[in-house]
């Protein structure tokens, strides 16, 4: 085998596996540490920290028609959360059930959920990691499952998210 085929698989089984999409990155915005930063035109969230840095994780943000910018506060954490399609949702796909289970494999809201003081919107793990770096949402930010417990791990209700073009 090639060391170029070798390679592409290589990073074929990360992607595959679920390998972490977060980084360390600079981040020299004047925001407040511990604020969630998402620029949707980047699908990137930024974690600022207060050292000049932030962690950046990859994302799905909202198709085209379905995404909104500007300032919200996380009102509940959840691990494992089941999911009620909102009504826009479920007339789009009228075969959805009422609830899906938290756990379930077709549970879109993945490993943990941050819901946001928005209404239907929430930061969310996925059941579809393919989606993370596309427009693939009626709103929500989706991260991989393991990046979702870490930002999870380090956010608490009441963090101000910012979401940006």
């Amino acid at each position: 085998m090639s060391e170029r085929i070798a390679i592409a698989l290589a990073a074929l089984l990360l992607t595959a596996s679920g390998a972490s999409a977060r980084e360390v990155v600079p981040f020299r915005e004047s925001v407040s540490p511990g604020t969630i930063v998402i620029r949707t035109g980047e699908r990137q969230l930024y974690y600022v920290r207060g050292d000049g840095t932030a962690l950046r994780y990859r994302v799905a943000v909202g198709k085209p028609g379905k995404q909104w910018f500007g300032e919200a506060r996380v009102d509940g954490k959840y691990v494992r959360p089941a999911w009620a399609p909102p009504s826009e949702v479920k007339r789009d796909n009228p075969r959805l059930p009422d609830v899906i289970p938290g756990g379930a494999p077709n549970n879109p809201m993945g490993a943990r959920a941050l819901t946001l003081n928005l209404g239907e919107y929430a930061i969310h793990g996925t059941n579809r990691p393919s989606s993370i770096g596309t427009y693939a949402s009626y709103g929500c930010i989706r991260l991989l499952n393991q990046d979702i417990i870490d930002l999870y791990d380090q956010v608490s209700v009441g963090t101000r998210v910012v979401v940006t073009p």
